[in-house]
């Protein structure tokens, strides 16, 4: 054996050693810029927003010392005068303690589709010390598509409420994505762009976080510059607030994603253009990628993050992806390490202690790609421990079993759990109570925390509030006592139904145990109509019925809580979209068939009821109205010209997903106005084409109909109707309603659906 390769091989063994003793030296220098003290009041000001006067009850104190390795840790204890004494090591700690005590000993909850916070006065005794402690150094929070699916248009209160919430579910290492363009034009214009040339390249606001990643640029935009303005002044306001209660902000690094322009400023530069993303062509996708190994890409990441750390601050972990959804040009380990390398060192160069963190969801996403040498090559360009990778799909596919714990890098079990910010219950319980102490006790385990990578939020509470609580546990939970809880919690009261209700849904829709199964919402509810769709389950329609029939006989007791009118809407929505597939069968097969009446029977039932009643329940609840998400996008616009710019970005991005429906439906929403609007439309002219085509025996044309349709996708984007942003309706007479109508129908439909759906693994 060489000297050199006797060297590597002891340097892996000295690091296998500090990762079988949990502890990597390269991560000690992370840890809160604001003293205890500030901490302290940042979670006081938080016990105000939440509990108004009966904050004062609660005394809290932030003491680093209580932790002695870095990992987050919180006392309670009962004082005099009813009062609970809480301190933590960090703000986050303390914030995330005193939310176990408000569930468990006050059975309150807070979640994005309401609170419960009905607390018990005076406040319930501890006896002695309750201490709460977590095995992981980090707990992550946001995907780098989040940014665009759900926080795109929000103002600073909801921004405020957002890390209220990271607080009280322990996320102490968020992504701080916001207001880069602002930076990027400085750095930009520095190097002698024209406005021109930043117009072409920037995306509108809709679509960022794929201007970001190299995947497409310039449609939606140009990016006013009111736009970034406003965008700053945000950032500043979520970093200081991030930072108060000690989270630790990720903010953005250098990726090789430049406008074409440098191209008329560096002639010479090493800059590949790539072929076309998604179905987008290169009017708006082929990016340019500069690569790293080029000095050009030093002096430009160093310009940036410079600029960066100069406006922002900085925590020392920075996110930056390369090759995400795009295959490198060569796939030498030898290539790729350099590109590793030199990627690491345009953050070096400005920050000596930077540390890369990096979303490992190319290695899912590519894998004829990614085999194991060229994972660790990759890898490996960077030093051990200074890079920490999101293993960010591992509930359905953890990469750290496949490659030796990412070689030694460190690693954050994330779950994804939700596409396109895409309504619909899923969940995979079963896999995310087991999976982080799977990988907590995995040999050579380099785990350094657990996170949440949701494209998208505002959907399945439940599932979030089980994921953040898990962090803090030793070892998995009960899942049917835990529910059994969360649902006292979440209403305020012990009810039977209920809990037999939300028992039935853990093991049924929540619970997917398909290995790899992607959750892009494929009903035909909200995908275009075609003969082939999908109408596979991953779980038994009779446990949701029965689920809904229980919600439905609870319903009268509960009405006045916003926790159960959201859930009564939510379940009552899912059964309208199981039964739209049972519709889509029926018409389907009379098609086939060529019967004429039992055609327009299904057809009529779907586009003039069920369709319509579901547009009625949905617009009578805040959380599922079209309305919101479009004034959100609108109040950003200064002028009636970026009124309309931000109105189609927000239109297109739950609809066509691209000029010409690129990435058609895949953020798809069930909202009060969408489905009048949008999916009703469409199916109506889908059932009104097949009548025709039956009454002239044609064929039926899917170019055809698509043709046609496109219509009447474009044509709501740019209908210029307001949506109201208020509920509108009784939600319990609409649901009512609609259970009185369905719920027999769906009792008989169910051996027909059973035999129609497979609900056996996807092939």
């Amino acid at each position: 054996m060489s000297l050199t390769r006797s060297c590597e091989v002891a340097a892996v063994f000295f690091w296998l050693f500090l990762i079988v003793n949990c502890k990597f030296p390269t991560l000690d220098h992370i840890q809160p810029k604001v003293n205890d003290e500030e901490q302290a009041r940042a979670v006081s000001g938080l016990l105000r927003r939440l509990l108004g006067n009966r904050s004062t009850e609660f005394i809290v104190s932030v003491n680093r010392s209580l932790s002695n390795d870095s990992l987050d840790v919180c006392e309670l204890r009962s004082a005099k005068n009813n009062k609970i004494v809480a301190t933590g090591s960090t703000g986050v700690a303390l914030a995330s303690g005193i939310y176990n005590y408000l569930k468990y000993f006050c059975n309150c909850h807070v979640s994005w589709s309401g609170n419960q916070l009905e607390v018990p006065s005076p406040l319930p005794q501890l006896t002695g010390v309750l201490r709460i402690n977590t095995p992981h150094r980090f707990r992550y929070y946001q995907n780098v598509c989040t940014v665009s699916y759900s926080f795109v248009w929000w103002d600073w209160p909801r921004w405020e409420k957002e890390i209220d919430w990271m607080a009280l579910n322990g996320i102490n290492l968020p992504l701080a994505f916001t207001g880069q363009e602002a930076l990027w034009q400085e750095v930009y214009r520095a190097l002698g762009l024209n406005e021109s040339e930043l117009e072409e390249f920037f995306s509108g606001p809709a679509f960022l976080a794929w201007n970001r990643m190299a995947n497409m640029d310039k449609f939606g935009g140009p990016l006013p510059q009111s736009w970034h303005v406003n965008q700053l002044y945000l950032q500043f306001k979520i970093l200081e607030r991030m930072r108060a209660f000690g989270m630790i902000p990720v903010l953005p690094a250098f990726s090789g994603n430049v406008p074409k322009g440098i191209l008329r400023l560096y002639p010479k530069a090493n800059v590949t253009r790539l072929g076309p993303w998604a179905h987008f062509n290169c009017s708006f996708s082929c990016s340019y990628i500069l690569d790293p190994r080029d000095p050009l890409f030093l002096q430009i990441g160093t310009l940036y993050l410079s600029e960066v750390v100069k406006q922002f601050g900085t925590d020392h972990i920075y996110n930056t992806d390369t090759f995400n959804e795009m295959t490198p040009p060569s796939s030498d380990p030898t290539y790729l390490s350099a590109v590793s390398h030199s990627v690491f060192a345009s953050m070096t160069a400005v920050d000596p202690n930077a540390i890369w963190l990096m979303q490992g969801w190319l290695f899912f996403s590519n894998q004829t790609f990614w085999k194991p040498p060229q994972i660790q090559a990759l890898l490996h360009g960077v030093p051990l421990g200074r890079m920490i990778v999101l293993d960010l799909f591992a509930e359905a596919d953890p990469v750290f079993t496949y490659t030796e714990s990412f070689y030694g890098q460190p690693f954050i079990w994330c779950m994804l759990n939700n596409f396109g910010g895409n309504n619909g219950f899923f969940g995979t319980v079963e896999s995310i109570n087991s999976g982080p102490f799977k990988a907590l006790h995995f040999p050579n385990s380099t785990l350094v925390g657990i996170g949440m990578t949701p494209e998208g939020i505002e959907q399945n509470p439940v599932i979030y509030e089980l994921m953040s609580e898990l962090a803090w546990r030793k070892e998995p939970v009960n899942l049917a006592k835990w529910v059994s809880l969360y649902a006292v919690r979440r209403y305020g009261g012990m009810n039977d139904n209920l809990t037999a209700a939300w028992k039935l849904l853990f093991t049924s829709v929540y619970n997917c145990t398909i290995p790899g199964y992607v959750n892009h919402n494929h009903s035909p509810l909200v995908r275009r109509p075609s003969f082939r769709m999908r109408t596979d389950l991953w779980y038994e329609p009779a446990d949701l019925f029965e689920a809904w029939k229980l919600f439905m006989e609870a319903a009268p007791s509960f009405m006045s809580k916003e926790t159960f009118q959201y859930d009564l809407v939510d379940v009552t929505r899912q059964v309208l979209q199981v039964l739209t597939s049972s519709f889509y069968q029926d018409i389907a097969d009379a098609f086939a068939n060529k019967k004429m009446p039992e055609l327009l029977t299904a057809g009529g039932v779907l586009v003039y009821d069920l369709l319509p009643e579901l547009n009625r329940l949905l617009s009578s609840n805040q959380n599922f109205l079209l309305g919101t998400w479009l004034e959100r996008a609108q109040s950003k616009a200064l002028n009636e010209r970026e009124a309309q710019l931000y109105d189609m970005n927000a239109r297109n991005q739950v609809t066509l997903w691209g000029p010409s429906g690129e990435i058609l439906d895949y953020a798809n929403k069930q909202w009060g106005g969408l489905i009048e609007d949008y999916y009703a439309q469409r199916w109506g002219l889908f059932v009104q084409t097949l009548v025709e085509c039956l009454d002239r025996g044609l064929p039926y044309k899917q170019d055809t109909f698509n043709q046609a349709v496109f219509q009447v996708e474009q044509g709501f984007i740019y209908n210029g109707r307001k949506y109201p942003t208020k509920p509108q309706g009784d939600t319990y007479e609409i649901a009512h309603r609609i259970f009185l109508k369905y719920y027999p129908q769906a009792m008989k439909r169910l051996q027909q659906m059973e035999e129609n759906s497979s609900i056996s693994p996807i092939p």
